[in-house]
């Protein structure tokens, strides 16, 4: 893999951060954590989920790029899926909650629990499609059921 690391593979590693030793999927999410509190401070949670959007346009161009080259059509090392669905998760939350360290540490738990596990759609979602569609759309439904049971979950707290 390295010696055809172009900007390409570097953008569908999450900058990188798919090429972390062990559980790369966890390393994107966690990674993508600290540019995500940096655009809900400067702009809101509306940019957020901007960002995350027009980083899924970005992760499907790059993933239909890159995924011809390789024989495996969904290596774990391809991890921009996870920034988008785990910034969406976290962007649709904070629509609703406040940006406490907290409800980041939730929106990561959440969105890592859909992701790893992938219950039904987001199961069957990642079976749609070309393989660049696919790695990314299961992703974005992930974060959008983290998001809602985060936010349906702490309103039933009272929170």
């Amino acid at each position: 893999m390295a010696e055809s690391r172009t900007i390409h593979h570097w953008l569908a590693a999450g900058f990188g951060s798919g090429w972390l030793p062990r559980a790369p999927g966890t390393w994107g999410s966690l990674t993508s954590l600290l540019p995500a509190w940096f655009l809900v401070e400067q702009s809101g949670a509306l940019t957020l989920i901007a960002a995350s959007l027009m980083l899924l346009v970005l992760g499907c161009w790059n993933c239909s790029i890159v995924l011809p080259q390789l024989a495996d059509k969904d290596p774990g090392w391809i991890v921009i899926d996870e920034w988008v669905g785990q910034w969406l998760c976290l962007g649709v939350i904070l629509i609703f909650l406040d940006s406490s360290f907290a409800h980041m540490a939730v929106a990561f738990i959440a969105f890592r629990g859909f992701d790893v596990f992938k219950p039904w759609p987001v199961s069957y979602v990642e079976t749609l499609g070309p393989p660049w569609w696919s790695i990314m759309a299961d992703d974005v439904v992930a974060g959008l059921m983290g998001a809602t049971v985060v936010v349906v979950g702490s309103m039933a707290l009272g929170g």
